[in-house]
Order: structure tokens, then C-alpha cells, then sequence
């Protein structure tokens, strides 16, 4: 489906639980948030509906999100409905890695694809500082499960926060030359925790090729420019929302753990879904597709007007 900008939406961004097993200092506030009550956040069953309403709008590509997505109950059962609904051709799971273990033969069973996992720094000390956990060697374990699982393509995403992990830049750059991994550098977002932090821990992503001038351009993939190192067997993204945004070409949409629709992660605006079934769901996600905003304007020097905490949001 084609949006008011004639951009073709057809990638679905689907929180399932606000809930998380770290407490990530860019994401949520160390004491945790206000945990919705069971009954607060989408059923199963729901969300099995609201993907195949999504997918009758066009939707073709879904990547499930928390939170944590594997600390939610019926997890398996979850990504399995929806890799079998009708048009969905993508099922892709971002987790940080922790649980990955116990996990990764369900999941690539049960019809997931591809796998993100957050890994913002290899070094303990910084791992704990932005994490609140001591939880690294689980966290690569995870990423080691993953590896040996075979999916189709597995993203490691930093977060680049200036003066905390921006001098691991080139180590983490080197997980490419040992593994067929995408490491990808994203920049930091005013929104949520961070949304009033100095200007100094924003970093762009561009002052990688500064670092790594040898990086070769390959191409694009979704929103990353990519290049690789000579001789790795992996490749490098660089994901710029505020230094050079990708508003043009955005094809995704966002519906959170309890059921609200956002069609910019940028905007306040939430649609609710909860309740609706047939053909008035499908009408107010095409609605909500139709009327996407142009673009941010994070660019421009505003917060983000999300007003919540992306474990709220969706990752």
C-alpha cells in the first residue's frame, strides 16, 4: 500500500511485550518502568488478527520486538502464527542476545528468518554501564548460538553514545573479518531516556569512515548504507536517522505491545486497534498508513514528540 508520499509500506514493526531483562540507560530508566498487567498488552491471538490485516494492507515483512521478545510467555507459538499468515514473506526477531540459547532451533523452526541482536559494547565494564548488567558473555554465547543455528542473515546494532562505547568503534568493526555478521552502527535518538542529553553523546555515524577510511561502499540495505572490510567475511552498516535521515524512503510502521499503531516513531500519535476486527481494522490501517507523516524533525534540532521509552514503543 502506498502511502500519502507514495511510499510503499510494507514493513511491520511488532512490539510484544513493554518487558526487557536489561535496563539499557538509552532506554528505559534504571529503577524500570511501570510493567503493563497481562491483560494490557495484545493476546496472541490478537496479534495473529492484527498481522493479517496488516498483510492485507500490504504488509510483507515483519520484525518482532520488545522489550525483549523472548522473555515473553508463548513466544514460539507467537513467531510461528505469524510466519504462516498469507503475503508475510519476513519474519525477523530483534533480541539482545541473553536468552538466544534456549531459543534460536525454536525460532528458526517455528519460520523465523533473520535475527538483530544488540550488542553495544565488548568490553565488561562498558557492557555493564550502558546494559545495568553484567550480562556479556551471556550475550555472545547468544550471538554464538545464533551463528551455528544457520539463519538466513544475523545484524549485530550498536548504539554509538559519545564517550561511552565511540572507542570501540574499530573492535567491534573486526567482528566482520570472523563472522558473516552485519555490524551496524545506529545513531543515538532523542527519544525517551535520552531525549534532554548533551549534544556530546550524539555521535554520527559518518565519523566511522573517519576511523575505518579502508570501508568500501557495496550498496544499501533497507535503511543502512553498507560497506565491507577487505577481506571480511562480514559486511558494516551505518543507519543515520538524525544526520542524514531516511524519511524519503521509510516503508515501516510500529504497533506496540498493546495494540496502539504508530505510524512515525516521532509523533505521539497512536492509533488504537485493540477491539477492532474485519474490515474496520483493516480500514484503520490503511487510514493510518495513508496518512504517515513526511518526515521527522529530529534533524532540525526538536526531541522526538514519542514522549515514551522505546521498551514502550518497540525497539
Amino acid at each position: 500500500m502506498k502511502d500519502n508520499f507514495n511510499r510503499d509500506i510494507h514493513y511491520l514493526r511488532l512490539s510484544v511485550t513493554d518487558k526487557c531483562n536489561l535496563r539499557c540507560i538509552y532506554c528505559m530508566p534504571e529503577a524500570g518502568v511501570a510493567k503493563l498487567r497481562h491483560e494490557d498488552i495484545l493476546s496472541i491471538e490478537e496479534i495473529a488478527e492484527i498481522v493479517q490485516a496488516t498483510a492485507a494492507c500490504g504488509v510483507t515483512k515483519v520484525r518482532i520486538t520488545g522489550g525483549e521478545p523472548l522473555v515473553r510467555r508463548g513466544i514460539i507459538d507467537l513467531c510461528r502464527k505469524v510466519a504462516r499468515t498469507d503475503g508475510i514473506r519476513e519474519v525477523c526477531l530483534t533480541s539482545n542476545g541473553i536468552l538466544l540459547p534456549q531459543f534460536v532451533d525454536e525460532l528458526k523452526s517455528a519460520g523465523v528468518n533473520r535475527l538483530n541482536i544488540s550488542l553495544d559494547s565488548l568490553d565488561r565494564d562498558t557492557y555493564k554501564k550502558i546494559t545495568r548488567s553484567d550480562s556479556l558473555d551471556d550475550a555472545l554465547v547468544g550471538i554464538q548460538a545464533a551463528l551455528e543455528t544457520g539463519f538466513d542473515a544475523i545484524k549485530i546494532n550498536a548504539v554509538l553514545i559519545g564517550g561511552i562505547n565511540d572507542n570501540e568503534i574499530l573492535g567491534l568493526l573486526k567482528m566482520t573479518r570472523k563472522y558473516n555478521v552485519d555490524v551496524r552502527f545506529i545513531e543515538l535518538m532523542p527519544v525517551g531516556e535520552c531525549a534532554n542529553w548533551a549534544s556530546s553523546r550524539f555521535c554520527s555515524a559518518q565519523s566511522i569512515l573517519q576511523l575505518a577510511p579502508e570501508l568500501r561502499e557495496i550498496g544499501t540495505d533497507g535503511v543502512s548504507k553498507t560497506y565491507i572490510l577487505p577481506g571480511g567475511l562480514g559486511s558494516v552498516g551505518l543507519i543515520s536517522p538524525i544526520s542524514s535521515h531516511f524519511c524519503p524512503t521509510c516503508n515501516k510502521i510500529r504497533i506496540t505491545s498493546e495494540g496502539k499503531l504508530k505510524p512515525c516513531l516521532h509523533t505521539s500519535e497512536e492509533i488504537n486497534l485493540r477491539g477492532l476486527h474485519g474490515a474496520e481494522l483493516e480500514e484503520t490501517i490503511r487510514n493510518a498508513i495513508y496518512k504517515k507523516p513526511r518526515k521527522h524533525v529530529l534533524d532540525e534540532g526538536e526531541p522526538s514528540a514519542a514522549a515514551r521509552n522505546m521498551n514502550e514503543i518497540g525497539g
